[in-house]
């Protein structure tokens, strides 16, 4: 619906902040990503990632212009908007993101644009959050572990999970958070949005039931990640144990042979038939721990990113979800 031309500025801005010889690359992505055709009577609705961009298409469906800045196989915290992502932005009624660190250059493009007729939605202020846990078997090699030096590094490493979408009773908090805002702005189309939003929330709901009743009739609660765990609002909802080889949002891609031992012989003392990663991970971790012990491999998704050909084939949160919920179950035999 809005539509404003960027100045000369703020394109020199934009061109002067995010250079990079892989911009062509990404911008024609980018451009496969918007996949509603431009509609001037539209809301022009811009997320960052993902699960915002789903939700968003479950509520309102062509009603709105929508579009999402990450491309689909893309690893969210390497991630630097294009000029082109910033005239989006810019140009936007309705703008999601996660409102962490991965996403921390979302503040310095906003404070760069006249957002004064933006509705701007923070994720991680719709939920209650939680801070990363630094759990036992997460070593590293390059320190000791003494009391005093664990205390130091919780501290300067605490920070919140941003993942807050992989438990579905926050998918219900965000996705009445986004039918909120489209009714206020679009009121006219508002009955569409609370009927989509109703029948989205439905089948929410009914995903948790499943999950709490695999939960509660399931012979084990502890699940072993051979990755990064960004599932921290999953298990906190679910009242599930876990150990990992780091933090959902860690740089790190190689663990310490401690962390990998660690996780073997925790598999092998509680019989755990399931090693799970997560998508786009290398999945060398998992394998070295299912060769150590025999346990089976799968993938719990966290839904942040999908792959090209799963977006342009429709692939959606429910989706991905539901896998969830049978390698879940078969991980708690």
């Amino acid at each position: 619906m809005k539509r404003i031309f960027p100045t000369l500025f703020a394109l020199i801005l934009a061109l002067s902040f995010f250079t990079g010889c892989g911009q062509t690359v990404q911008n024609n992505v980018n451009n496969n990503v918007n996949n509603v055709p431009d509609d001037e009577d539209k809301l022009s609705v811009v997320s960052t990632i993902f699960p915002g961009y789903d939700f968003t298409r479950e509520i309102a469906g062509e009603t709105v212009s929508l579009s999402m800045l990450l491309p689909p196989g893309s690893e969210s915290h390497s991630f630097e908007p294009t000029p082109q992502d910033i005239i989006k932005i810019q140009n936007c009624d309705v703008f999601i993101y996660i409102g962490g660190e991965s996403d921390a250059w979302v503040e310095g493009i906003l404070d760069s644009i006249d957002t004064s007729g933006m509705t701007i939605l923070s994720m991680m202020d719709l939920v209650d959050v939680v801070e990363e846990k630094i759990k036992e078997g997460m070593e590293d090699d390059e320190h000791g572990h003494d009391d005093e030096h664990d205390e130091e590094h919780e501290t300067e490493q605490a920070e919140y999970d941003e993942h807050v979408w992989t438990s579905p009773i926050n998918a219900i908090r965000i996705t009445k958070a986004i039918t909120d805002t489209l009714c206020a702005l679009d009121g006219k189309n508002a009955g569409i949005y609370q009927a989509n939003r109703a029948a989205y929330t439905d089948k929410l709901e009914r995903l948790d039931a499943s999950f709490r009743e695999v939960v509660q009739s399931a012979g084990r609660d502890t699940l072993i990640f051979g990755d990064r765990f960004p599932f921290r609002y999953f298990v906190d909802e679910y009242g599930l144990d876990y150990f990992a080889a780091f933090p959902g949002c860690s740089t790190e891609t190689e663990a310490s042979a401690k962390t990998v031992a660690f996780l073997i012989d925790k598999v092998n003392a509680e019989n755990i038939p399931v090693v799970f990663h997560i998508e786009f991970s290398n999945e060398k971790m998992a394998d070295t721990i299912c060769e150590g012990t025999g346990a089976k491999k799968l993938l719990l998704h966290s839904c942040h990113n999908v792959t090209k050909s799963n977006f342009e084939n429709g692939a959606s949160y429910l989706e991905l979800m539901a896998q969830n919920l049978e390698n879940l179950r078969e991980a708690l035999t």
